[in-house]
C-alpha cells in the first residue's frame, strides 16, 4: 500500500513518522513523480550533563526521556554522556529515581513504563543490548526480559549500562527500548564531539547552569532541536524537526503547514 501511495499522480505531499529504512524508500518511490516529502525518522539522542547541573532535576527528565513509553520514542534520550567529576553521583540519583517507576500493563495504576510494542521487538532489544556489552560496558541496573512478572507481555527492565565507548553500538544505533548508555567526558569539546558522533541529528539536552556554554552547545550540537535544563521539551508552535538521518522538513508550527501550501505568482495588467 505505502508503495502505491507513495508513487500515485493524486498524492501531492507526504508527510512520513516511521524507521530510516522506511523513510528512504518512501522517499525513492516519491522522487519518481517529484512528490514532496516530510520525514520524521529516528534518533539517538544525548543529555550533555556538566558539573553545576542540577543533578536531581536532570536525573528525572534522564528517566524520562528514555523510560517513557519503554524508550519508544524516536526523540528518546537514549545517551548519557556526563562530565566525569559527576558521573557517579548522577547514575546514582538516576538509579534511585527508577525506583519510582513501576513497571506493567499501562492502564494498571501507579504504572510508569509499560511494555515494548511485540515480544519479537523487546527480543531484538535485548539481542543488541548483549551484542553492546560483549563489545564493552557494564550493567548496573536491568538488563534482562520480564517474564516471570509479566508472562503475557513484552516487558523489559529499565536499562542503564555505564562505560560505554564512542564505538560501541549502544553508543551509535537506536535500540527503540529502555536502555541507557553512559559515556562521560573531561573538557567542553569532548562532549560536544561525542553528541555529534552519530548518523542522526534529532534532539539533544544541555544541562549547565553556564548561559554561555548553553548557547555554545545549542549552536554546535548537529540536530534539530536542543532542550536546555529541560527534556524533552517541544510545542505545537515550534519547530519538531530533525537533521542527518533524523529526516526531512518540519513537523509542528508555521513550518510544517507551509509544507500543506504551494506558492502561486500569479501577475494581472489592468
Amino acid at each position: 500500500i505505502g508503495d502505491a501511495l507513495a508513487g500515485h499522480a493524486g498524492v501531492d505531499g507526504i508527510v512520513l513518522t516511521g524507521g530510516v529504512p522506511t523513510g528512504k524508500a518512501v522517499m525513492a518511490k516519491a522522487s519518481e513523480r517529484l512528490t514532496p516529502v516530510t520525514l520524521e525518522l529516528g534518533g539517538k539522542g544525548a543529555h550533555l550533563v556538566f558539573p553545576d547541573a542540577d543533578l536531581r532535576t536532570a536525573a528525572k527528565a534522564v528517566c524520562f526521556g528514555i523510560f517513557m513509553n519503554a524508550g519508544q520514542m524516536c526523540w528518546a534520550g537514549s545517551r548519557l554522556i556526563v562530565h566525569e567529576d559527576v558521573h557517579d553521583d548522577l547514575v546514582e540519583a538516576i538509579v534511585a529515581e527508577i525506583g519510582k517507576w513501576p513497571v506493567g500493563p499501562g492502564l494498571s495504576e501507579g504504572v510508569r513504563m509499560g511494555s515494548l510494542v511485540h515480544t519479537s521487538h523487546r527480543d531484538e532489544v535485548l539481542e543488541k543490548l548483549n551484542a553492546g556489552l560483549a563489545m564493552g560496558g557494564q550493567v548496573v541496573l536491568g538488563g534482562a526480559a520480564m517474564t516471570e512478572d509479566h508472562p503475557d507481555g513484552a516487558f523489559m527492565q529499565p536499562t542503564v549500562v555505564t562505560g560505554v565507548d564512542e564505538n560501541n553500538l549502544l553508543f551509535t544505533e537506536e535500540l527503540f527500548g529502555p536502555v541507557l548508555a553512559v559515556t562521560s567526558f573531561s573538557e567542553e569539546s569532548e562532549a560536544l564531539r561525542l553528541a555529534n558522533a552519530t548518523e542522526f541529528g534529532l534532539l539533544n539536552g544541555v544541562w549547565t547552569q553556564h548561559l554561555g556554554r548553553a548557547h555554545r552547545l545549542a549552536r554546535d550540537l548537529q540536530c534539530g532541536m536542543v532542550s536546555i535544563n529541560e527534556y524533552p521539551i517541544t510545542f505545537p508552535q515550534t519547530a519538531f524537526t530533525g537533521w542527518k538521518m533524523s529526516g526531512i522538513g518540519v513537523e509542528q508550527s508555521l513550518d510544517a503547514l507551509r509544507f500543506y501550501t504551494r506558492v502561486k505568482n500569479v501577475n494581472v495588467k489592468i
